[in-house]
């Protein structure tokens, strides 16, 4: 055998396929970080999988140790009210899940997965440090309440803990999207026996996101009520640095898939060539529209894709003119392209209105950061002497999505699989709607809640006082282990179908668009409380959600998501039975 040099050479030329063909190489074109074919048995697989688990489980730690509380913060530290506390949550939480899109961008078409991941984590190390010390120093901090006087925080204070709130933003926003699908890049895809273990390692990735939350809705919360904001704070950023260490150790088993160069301009292309074409006509036989003869697609890092036989518009794209056939030079990629780059962009928008259903479950979803606390914290929190941080219950819903992982992956699978006769029991769509009706049945289970908690509200008389009412806060545990099973059929099943249903090179892009429905379902759920906050406080009323909940009807918020989460489902249940599978040659 020749060295690694000079397969790469010869893997250049198209010439190791025999070698591929053998399985003594990866058949997926992935590559260690020198640019060398890799070696199926020294990289990759579950042997490297460890050290990218590892970084994801800290770095959720890291993410969920500021997310889990923030509220708390806003508004016992901050001096927020209700409202615009779970508002800048939402929010900035939606911008979490905004921002990949810039990472994906950048994964997919400059830098690779490996090195987005690197500097991103830098921008977030740095994000995680200045909100450590704005809750630390006591100038960057407001004074403590005095009575019921709370002095706000002054400009210079949000300024310093919202830039570093919007540090991990950003720098979070370049790690989402990578993480997720550079551990699938671990699994060979041309090897039948590594794609299905492909599968497992989504639901292995979720398991290692819950375990960092775990600890984080429960000892770091604890933490921050009681020992202080800058501890709470400081451990979360340094967990961020032991993500890095821990990616970083990994580097030599990684395999690396190359960039293949701007997806958003290949759309582009597509779009225009298409428009300078539309007086052509697309030829029934589809083996005449343009492809590369090759073996391999132009696009760096992808496999071809069949033709599909829908928005035939978008073919007109690689339809060849009387003028290009005659020409022998390359063609112009704004005038023509191939099949492969057209399909591309057919695959995003039928992968659309499956993306649009994804949105309502974020905004449930979302109400665990915000609204369950708030109800929560007039419940009663105490069990003999110890007070339960009202926040510290999201670790119900982190303990379902742990119980649930190995029972889907080692029992519900294995039993769906003998009646249904798929290969990983339920098909994604049919795991993704599961999920849907579940959130529907969790905000149920809150609106249950509130009204037997407003029912001793008004018992006892306490509408006009903020204080707690005699009703256990663990009757929220129903509501956050539903959300939790919700999670694993319909985030994990996200997480699958656009790794799987994306184009080669827009595998960064497509998770960030499907972390993007998080990001929309943040900003509607901010949007709803907007709406309804401004429609039931008309004529002097104290709302559905006032800051004094004993006061308001928070059970009619839940009853709205839960029909909003019904109709959703409908949507997406015709949405699924009209899509149609990606085909990759």
């Amino acid at each position: 055998m020749g060295s690694v040099e000079e397969h790469s050479s010869l893997l250049e030329d198209g010439l190791i396929e025999q070698d591929e063909s053998s399985g003594l190489y990866t058949g997926d074109g992935s590559v260690d970080i020198n640019g060398n074919p890799v070696l199926k048995q020294k990289t990759g697989n579950w042997k490297a999988c460890p050290f990218i688990l590892g970084t994801e489980c800290c770095e959720r730690l890291a993410y969920y140790g500021i997310a889990t509380n923030l509220v708390t913060y806003l508004t016992i530290k901050l001096h927020e009210g209700n409202v615009s506390a779970a508002r800048n949550v939402t929010t900035w939480s939606g911008t979490c899940y905004l921002t990949p899109l810039i990472g994906a961008v950048l994964a997919d078409a400059y830098w690779g997965r490996y090195w987005t991941i690197a500097v991103f984590s830098s921008i977030y190390f740095i994000g995680m440090c200045t909100l450590t010390l704005s809750a630390s120093i006591p100038a960057l901090k407001p004074a403590e309440c005095v009575g019921s006087l709370c002095p706000p925080a002054t400009p210079s204070q949000y300024a310093v803990f919202f830039f570093g709130l919007y540090l991990i933003a950003l720098g979070t926003g370049g790690i989402k999207p990578c993480v997720s699908s550079f551990g699938a890049d671990q699994f060979d895809d041309s090897d039948p026996k590594e794609r299905v273990k492909k599968g497992s390692f989504f639901n292995w990735f979720y398991f290692s996101i819950n375990i960092g939350a775990l600890i984080s809705s429960s000892f770091l919360v604890y933490v921050q009520d009681n020992a202080g904001w800058g501890l709470g704070f400081g451990i979360p950023a340094l967990f961020m640095a032991i993500a890095i260490g821990s990616f970083f150790s990994g580097t030599s088993l990684y395999r690396f898939q190359r960039p293949g160069g701007s997806p958003i301009t290949r759309m582009c292309q597509v779009l225009v060539a298409s428009f300078h074409k539309w007086n052509l006509k697309v030829p029934q036989d589809s083996s005449l529209l343009y492809e590369t003869q090759d073996k391999h697609s132009a696009i760096e890092g992808s496999r071809k894709l069949e033709h599909s036989d829908e928005l035939k518009c978008l073919d007109k794209a690689a339809v060849l003119s009387e003028a290009e056939m005659k020409s022998g030079d390359l063609p112009d990629p704004w005038r023509l392209c191939t099949v492969t780059q057209v399909e591309e962009l057919k695959i995003l928008i039928r992968m659309f209105p499956i993306w649009a259903t994804g949105i309502v479950f974020s905004a449930v979803y979302a109400q665990m950061s915000t609204m369950f606390v708030e109800q929560g914290m007039l419940m009663d929190t105490t069990v003999v002497s110890f007070t339960i941080p009202p926040a510290s219950l999201s670790t119900f819903d982190v303990i379902s999505v742990i119980c649930w992982v190995p029972i889907y992956d080692r029992i519900v699978v294995p039993i769906a699989r003998k009646i249904t006769g798929q290969e990983r029991g339920f098909s994604v769509l049919q795991r993704m709607g599961i999920g849907l009706f579940i959130s529907m049945l969790s905000m149920t289970a809150a609106a249950l809640v509130e009204i037997k908690r407003l029912q001793l509200v008004k018992e006892l008389g306490l509408a006009g006082e903020a204080v707690a009412v005699p009703l256990s806060i663990f009757w929220q545990i129903p509501q956050y282990m539903l959300v939790g099973a919700s999670e694993v059929f319909t985030f994990i099943g996200q997480l699958e179908f656009f790794y799987e249903q994306s184009p080669d090179a827009m595998r960064s892009l497509c998770s960030a668009l499907s972390l993007l429905t998080t990001s929309f379902g943040n900003y509607l759920s901010s949007f709803i409380l907007t709406m309804v906050t401004y429609f039931t406080t008309t004529g002097g009323k104290p709302g559905w959600i006032p800051d004094n909940l004993n006061e308001g009807h928070l059970d009619y918020f839940f009853w709205l998501l839960a029909g909003l989460s019904f109709l959703n489902m409908l949507v997406y249940v015709f949405c699924a039975n009209k899509y149609k599978q990606k085909k990759a040659s």
